[in-house]
């Protein structure tokens, strides 16, 4: 089909994570491309996926013939091709406050405790794991402390992060907090951040998003 949806995507990829939630939201079938970011030193780093993403990341995502990079750009491409239901609400000022908020994940936190940033840690200045994790758990710290500043008692807070529709910024902001229970980040200190987590994975395409519900996942334990 010209118009077929491949997204390629690691299991655990919080920015691929992102996707597939916009993805479900708006009721898109697609196929996951596999791309194990550990294996035989990255798949990602192979000549095939650098000439589909010179920046050697996932997700991207294939619409057709078009090739779609970065996570955020992506989901404002599946908003504006396919509007019902939105990912982004209708003024500017609110789309204004979404968009910083998915950004603060996005651009503020995510960069820090990426994958190969840890491996740069490891691989470069011999880092050992427990303060590679302590750096991770910083910084999501300090950028969920200014989250949950922004969201707590807000008008535009609702069930979601805005109003009680899910949107964009639910989508960057539940794969980080995905992240943040991985490395032990006590998520009892952001308690509007964690309701608005128990709201979005009562979902269906929140839970269907989920890192172990991918077919690329390990099977459980």
């Amino acid at each position: 089909m010209a118009d077929q949806l491949q997204l390629y995507s690691y299991w655990r990829s919080s920015a691929a994570f992102r996707v597939r939630i916009g993805l479900n939201l708006k009721g898109l079938v697609y196929e996951t491309v596999p791309v194990h970011l550990l294996r035989d030193g990255g798949e990602q780093h192979a000549d095939d996926y650098r000439e589909l993403n010179p920046q050697e990341l996932v997700p991207v995502l294939k619409h057709g013939e078009r090739v779609l990079r970065q996570s955020v750009a992506i989901l404002e491409y599946l908003d504006e091709t396919w509007p019902t239901p939105p990912l982004l609400p209708v003024s500017g000022r609110d789309r204004q406050r979404v968009r910083a908020l998915a950004q603060a994940v996005a651009c503020d936190i995510h960069p820090l405790n990426n994958l190969r940033v840890l491996q740069y840690f490891d691989r470069t200045w011999n880092v050992p794991q427990p303060e590679r994790d302590e750096w991770v758990r910083h910084w999501i710290v300090e950028g969920f402390s200014a989250i949950e500043a922004t969201l707590n008692d807000h008008p535009a807070t609702g069930v979601f992060c805005e109003g009680d529709i899910p949107g964009l910024a639910d989508c960057c902001l539940i794969p980080q907090v995905y992240n943040a229970r991985r490395f032990a980040v006590d998520m009892r200190q952001f308690p509007t951040i964690a309701r608005i987590e128990r709201a979005c994975l009562a979902l269906p395409a929140f839970d269907a998003a989920r890192p172990e519900m991918q077919p690329d996942a390990p099977p459980a334990n």
